[in-house]
């Protein structure tokens, strides 16, 4: 199924931002659908924004709807493997996400990014550097604008950062490149196992002209040999990696330097790698990088992932707070450079994952760590340096009187948000706040 054909009554499956995204696309089309939302939360986010010929079921499943809809479009949060749905799909009826409803639609190209850790800065920064070489470019997908809003945007290029929830219903999404960064636990909670979550992390590779892969990870690699591959990575070799002259680390295209690493905006090892994969994703693209260097150098990141957010008397807080898997705290702690002490901040929903392999990064740091959440008590065993908060706010309380000139306070939690936060952002600005409070009063 690619399209509407026969299609007269839709059901979508949550609502929120996405949700409402598809309601307004769908009353779009030429085809008089009629449209209906079920929403399992008793006051949905977005339901003052529903049409009045949209009839919403809140606080629950409606059966009944399901079984006699010709389309289901659900929102990503929800699994395919979700018993309220199991009759529909034995029925026949396709089960769709707002991303198959974008592929369906889209006229000008599209370029993808997926993996476990640091596809949302790729999707921005390839986005900023498209538009400085002149072609106007979309961003969204996971991240910032939902991809059916995007449609509205005047834009000769679309860069999508799509999650593995995603991708699970969506089968027709053509890419003129697409990168699987890497893949580490998460979301074992909502997969069988790491296979089953890298199954659905594959899926971007079905309809790309070029699949761009991470020659460091063989887990991000397609199991066909049909496809067309360019690698990236830290070596010398061909394609997208590094190299070393007088003295001076590159990154580098077919082992001819392109920018210095030194002059990039973004620090950390993990930040070559995502600045090798937004040029291998738009040189794929057609677009002309030579125009997008000032931006790799200007480029500082997104708000919520290693971002400096307060800095007074020598100490300073950083914002990491999108780091809700272990593979993203890992790579934050990878690339630190601190004088002093690191006041780490860990803990909310863990999803089922083992933080034992944060301990050799701990070891080898001057650090407390403080746990907090409903996970935050899985962290103390890790390393003795351990206290254990009921908040983040408690945390901060507890660490302010022992900072000292040189020391960084870090939010990383290795977790995800809703035990004590809407998502990662609130969790984030909440810590953002408490910095720049604490940084007034030092």
């Amino acid at each position: 199924m690619t399209g509407f054909g026969g299609v007269k009554s839709v059901v979508v499956v949550g609502l929120g931002m996405t949700g409402l995204s598809v309601v307004k696309h769908l009353l779009r089309q030429p085809e008089a659908l009629i449209v209906k939302v079920i929403d399992t939360r008793e006051t949905p986010p977005g339901q003052d924004h529903l049409p009045e010929n949209v009839e919403l079921y809140s606080g629950g499943w409606q059966q009944e709807w399901l079984l006699e809809a010709d389309l289901i479009v659900t929102n990503p949060g929800i699994a395919l493997a979700s018993p309220q749905l199991q009759p529909a799909i034995k029925k026949g009826t396709p089960v769709v996400g707002d991303i198959e409803l974008f592929a369906w639609a889209v006229k000008a190209p599209v370029i993808a990014i997926t993996g476990s850790n640091g596809k949302s800065t790729v999707t921005d920064l390839t986005g900023e550097m498209a538009n400085a070489a002149g072609v106007k470019t979309a961003v969204g997908g996971n991240i910032g604008f939902a991809a059916l809003d995007l449609l509205e945007q005047d834009a000769d290029l679309y860069v999508l950062e799509l999650s593995s929830f995603q991708l699970e219903t969506t089968s027709s999404l053509k890419l003129k490149a697409a990168a699987f960064l890497n893949l580490s636990e998460d979301h074992m909670d909502r997969y069988q196992g790491m296979a089953d979550y890298r199954q659905a992390k594959l899926r971007i590779f079905d309809h790309a002209d070029v699949c761009i892969v991470n020659r460091d990870d063989k887990e991000t690699y397609p199991d066909t040999a049909d496809k067309t591959l360019i690698s990236f990575g830290f070596d010398a070799r061909d394609e997208y990696g590094c190299v070393e002259e007088n003295g001076q680390f590159f990154l580098a295209k077919n082992n001819t330097p392109i920018i210095a690493a030194n002059e990039l905006g973004l620090v950390g090892k993990h930040n070559i790698a995502n600045s090798l994969v937004a040029l291998a994703l738009l040189d794929a693209a057609g677009v002309n990088t030579d125009k997008t260097l000032e931006t790799l150098k200007r480029y500082n990141g997104l708000t919520h992932r290693c971002q400096v957010v307060a800095e007074m008397n020598g100490v300073r807080w950083v914002n990491d707070s999108k780091a809700t898997n272990v593979a993203s705290t890992l790579a934050a702690l990878s690339g630190l450079s601190i004088e002093g002490k690191l006041h780490l901040l860990v803990g909310g929903v863990g999803k089922g994952a083992d933080f034992s392999e944060l301990s050799p990064a701990l070891n080898k740091l001057d650090l407390m760590m403080y746990c907090f959440g409903d996970d935050g008590d899985k962290f103390l065993t890790l390393d003795s340096r351990s206290q254990h908060c009921k908040t983040m706010d408690e945390a901060i309380e507890k660490l302010f009187p022992t900072l000292s000139e040189g020391d960084m306070v870090m939010l990383s939690p290795a977790c995800a948000s809703f035990d004590q936060y809407a998502n990662f952002m609130a969790r984030g600005d909440a810590f953002t706040q408490l910095a720049k409070q604490y940084s007034v009063e030092s």
